[in-house]
């Protein structure tokens, strides 16, 4: 049995929710909940809870645990839930872990020690402690070299060998090549092992052999988000390219300021999240008008809805008539907004 016992390996795009926070900067939990709602109405098959988009890194323990347990509450396990449980210290993340266990996730992940360069060894007793606290399926995550150590698909495979529930692994080091070895070096071990990108490069994940990807533009852009996934899923390589080609000249604005500029363009969508706390600064006014010109025209608040109605039209005074948004949208007609995990 795959990742969230999938007969073979679990598939599907895993939206991973903002922080929203209230006027005196503390967590908004009522947004919180209508931010899951938005997601999981828009058809996304899996959310993972406090993921660095979701500024895991800038919250107390006691928050973090708030957030897990509520992402639990909200989705009333309708998707699949994973809590994203890293810290610097082992006993730190096994913590987190068992907290997300008890209170009903369906997974956690874990990336390597931040900061930390502990080595091989080091890194598999950090992994293990992990898997030996919990018994729901465990992810590994590769960040980037600035993370962390970037883990290996000799590693990873051994994981896989010694942990009969380490199901999963997010790449986020964004290299095709290494993402390649990554499935090859993950299905030779066990065909039921979902390798996701960290975010929306879709087509040449999937292309490579991926189960699909991490999402950081599913509460700005949600139908751009799922329409991708369709296209790759169903092999509609003309659409698909059109869809990637869109997805990554947004990720072009989003991910040089992330997660701010994230937060802010869910504002201009009409679905704000509050600020982001420091050391990472709020875009300014005129930051957020250029952003405010460039969804526009990269389309996406002519394609994408305004406010918390995933089903909605686009924004006021958006340039594009609805249907014609949509259409657009979804090259080749329809207007799908579910999703799907095989």
């Amino acid at each position: 049995m795959g990742l969230f016992g999938h007969v073979g390996r679990w598939e599907g795009v895993v939206a991973c929710p903002l922080t929203p926070y209230d006027d005196a900067g503390d967590i908004d939990t009522e947004r919180y909940g209508q931010q899951v709602e938005f997601l999981l109405s828009s058809g996304v098959p899996a959310l993972c809870a406090l993921m660095h988009v979701g500024e895991s890194l800038n919250l107390s323990y006691t928050e973090r645990e708030l957030l897990a347990s509520l992402t639990v509450r909200a989705t009333g396990h309708r998707v699949p839930v994973m809590v994203h449980v890293s810290c610097p210290g082992t006993d730190h993340t096994v913590r987190l872990a068992r907290h997300a266990q008890s209170v009903g996730a369906d997974a956690v992940i874990v990336t390597s020690p931040y900061h930390w360069h502990p080595g091989e060894e080091g890194l598999a007793r950090h992994f293990d402690a992990v898997a030996e606290a919990v018994d729901i399926p465990l992810l590994a995550y590769s960040p980037p070299p600035s993370a962390g150590t970037p883990l290996t698909p000799g590693f990873v495979a051994g994981l896989a060998r010694r942990h009969g529930h380490f199901l999963g692994l997010k790449d986020a080091g964004n290299h095709m090549g290494v993402f390649g070895e990554f499935a090859r070096a993950a299905e030779a071990v066990r065909p039921d092992f979902s390798v996701l990108g960290g975010i929306e490069y879709t087509l040449p994940q999937r292309a490579l052999g991926g189960a699909g990807s991490f999402s950081i533009c599913a509460l700005v852009a949600p139908r751009l988000v799922m329409g991708l996934w369709e296209a790759a899923l169903g092999d509609d390589q003309e659409r698909a390219r059109v869809l990637q080609a869109r997805m990554t000249r947004l990720l072009s604005l989003l991910v040089p300021r992330y997660p701010a500029g994230v937060k802010a363009a869910a504002e201009i969508m009409g679905r704000p999240m509050g600020g982001v706390r420091l050391p990472v600064p709020s875009l300014t006014v005129a930051e957020k008008g250029r952003l405010a010109t460039a969804l526009d025209e990269a389309r996406v608040t002519a394609t994408e809805p305004f406010g918390w109605d995933p089903y909605g039209h686009p924004a006021p005074g958006s340039p594009a008539l609805v249907g014609t948004a949509r259409s657009e949208a979804e090259p080749g007609g329809g207007d799908s907004h579910d999703g799907h995990a095989t």
